[in-house]
């Protein structure tokens, strides 16, 4: 049992449900507890996907012995709350995207992983995916020359009532934090740190943005042009552009299980990047590496790369006037005991 990691999962909704599947698809992984605001709702996920214990409050968990890391699945104003709460408790955390609310969350929980030395991540699943490495590798091998561009889209028509998450700023709703950060976190990790942002966004009736479009300017001078939206069923494609020729993560880029190359001559090819289990499984097997080999975090998705893209997303939230009480509201201070 050596090399067995023995996880926690806050939260039972449909995020959790995936990375609960996907634990099944992992060597050496173990669902040792989840947690949920309701014991029954906790009972009954435990029940379908094997986990030994589960628990009616998030504290429990977060106390609990014999679990190495938690995956924290709940809503996204509750991400820097959970994530403090199991880095207190001594526990390394992978949190699902997007990483916090602003970046002033983000840094303390940072902050405090670093200073306890605990493992942290965010759970960009589409960066430890079989396309995205080959995207890398393709760059990388002056295939399609001197990169200068990235496009990518990320929407689908949202067919919800009002109160439901995406669409409730309670939760943290909005087309920016739940779509949006999928083509920013893939342009800024294959072009660079952004140098320069402009946004435009439609607000809904609820207050949130329903669909966001943002232009980046990378350091070097390449340019991005991102965009989501819950009113429109766009391609979902992400495109790399340069000198020579484009690479392109097929429908749907963020689970996108081929990239096609096309060149100036007019050639192109595809080349298969099927995923294991249901996608999630790559970020799990990162995230046991890195704890196995007692890293603090990820080298593939590392911490100030987080918190650059939580800056670039407040910045794009100030341009198209989107706030949440967790901006007029801090959480407990990270050398809290």
């Amino acid at each position: 049992m050596a090399n067995v990691v023995r996880w926690g999962i806050l939260g039972t909704g449909k995020i959790a449900r995936a990375f609960a599947t996907a634990l099944k698809d992992v060597p050496g992984a173990q669902l040792a507890a989840v947690a949920s605001r309701s014991l029954e709702k906790a009972q009954a996920f435990a029940q379908e996907f094997g986990a030994a214990q589960a628990y009616g409050g998030y504290q429990q968990l977060a106390d609990a012995a014999g679990i190495d890391l938690v995956y924290i699945a709940t809503p996204h104003p509750q991400h820097a709350e959970n994530a403090l709460m199991a880095l207190r408790a001594g526990k390394g955390v992978l949190v699902e995207k997007p990483f916090t609310m602003n970046l002033r969350e983000a840094e303390q929980v940072v902050t405090l992983a670093r200073s306890r030395r605990l493992f942290l991540m965010e759970a960009m699943w589409t960066r430890f995916l079989p396309a995205f490495d080959e995207v890398r590798r393709i760059i990388a091998s002056g295939e399609i020359g001197t990169v200068r561009q990235v496009v990518a889209d990320f929407g689908f028509t949202a067919g919800f009532g009002a109160e439901h998450r995406v669409f409730n700023p309670e939760l943290g709703g909005g087309a920016l934090l739940d779509l949006g950060i999928y083509p920013l976190s893939i342009a800024t990790a294959l072009l660079g740190p952004v140098a320069g942002i402009k946004a435009q966004a439609e607000m809904g009736d609820t207050g949130v943005d329903v669909q966001t479009g943002f232009t980046l300017r990378h350091e070097g001078g390449a340019l991005s042009v991102c965009s989501c939206s819950f009113q429109a069923r766009t391609p979902c494609e992400l495109t790399v552009s340069g000198s020579r020729g484009h690479v392109r993560m097929n429908t749907m880029f963020h689970r996108a299980k081929s990239v096609t190359v096309t060149l100036e001559d007019g050639s192109s090819r595809t080349v298969d990047t099927p995923y294991l289990g249901n996608g999630y499984v790559h970020e799990v097997m990162e995230a046991q590496r890195c704890f196995g080999a007692g890293l603090l975090e990820s080298p593939a998705m590392r911490l100030d790369e987080t918190l650059a893209l939580m800056g670039v997303m407040d910045e794009i939230r100030r341009q198209i006037g989107l706030s949440y009480d967790s901006d007029r509201k801090s959480v407990r201070p990270a050398h809290a005991a």
